[in-house]
């Protein structure tokens, strides 16, 4: 039987896990308040009025434990020449064809990238959310501004909705992936097959 490596720790576990929760009360919500079809999800929350209460202090919530999640990864983000080689050849990497691919580190350049586009999507819905905040804030800003806000932060929304959904898509896809965000360990196996180089760094083998 494999044996386990440790992955995450329960500290960087939970606080993926509040990112994740409030990532969806916040993406459904905004839906709600975006457009009348979505309305429905405003009930999750206790209704219109509340969606429209609570939506941007989930909101600050998630920003808030994005930038600890981001600040204890970014050093394993940080892209190298062999992740652009890596993406050249993103074709095989679909196929499973592995042959002679740079051997990625605890993450690959597709979770890299997606990383650093979520690091920048992130903030710009907090600076626009904020600008466009009622009761709050809204009213110190020009309108124009504002209205300029609201395409901003919808246009940056549907970037983080669409992110996310690569990355529970590529977590599903990859067997043995949720339960490093979980139980906190992958199988030796798992380590070698996905991540060789972070598999010698952690084994020295």
């Amino acid at each position: 039987m494999s044996k386990l490596i440790q992955r995450y720790t329960a500290g960087e576990r939970t606080n993926h896990w509040v990112v994740a929760i409030a990532f969806v009360l916040a993406a459904l919500s905004g839906l709600a308040l975006f457009h009348p079809a979505f309305f429905f999800f405003s009930h999750l929350l206790g209704g219109g009025t509340w969606a429209r209460i609570l939506h941007p202090f989930i909101g600050a919530v998630m920003f808030l434990f994005f930038i600890a999640m981001a600040s204890r990864f970014w050093r394993f983000n940080r892209i190298v020449p062999a992740d652009r080689q890596w993406m050249k050849r993103i074709g095989d990497v679909l196929r499973n064809r592995d042959e002679g691919l740079p051997e990625p580190g605890k993450y690959n350049a597709g979770q890299k990238y997606l990383f650093w586009v979520m690091v920048i999507s992130i903030p710009v819905l907090l600076v626009s959310g904020i600008v466009i905040w009622q009761p709050w804030f809204a009213p110190y800003f020009p309108i124009w501004l504002m209205r300029l806000a609201v395409v901003v932060h919808a246009l940056a929304a549907w970037v983080v909705i669409l992110g996310i959904v690569v990355h529970v898509y590529a977590a599903i896809w990859v067997k043995g992936t949720i339960q490093a965000m979980t139980r906190g360990t992958v199988s030796e196996a798992w380590a070698k097959y996905h991540h060789r180089a972070w598999y010698r760094e952690m084994t020295g083998k």
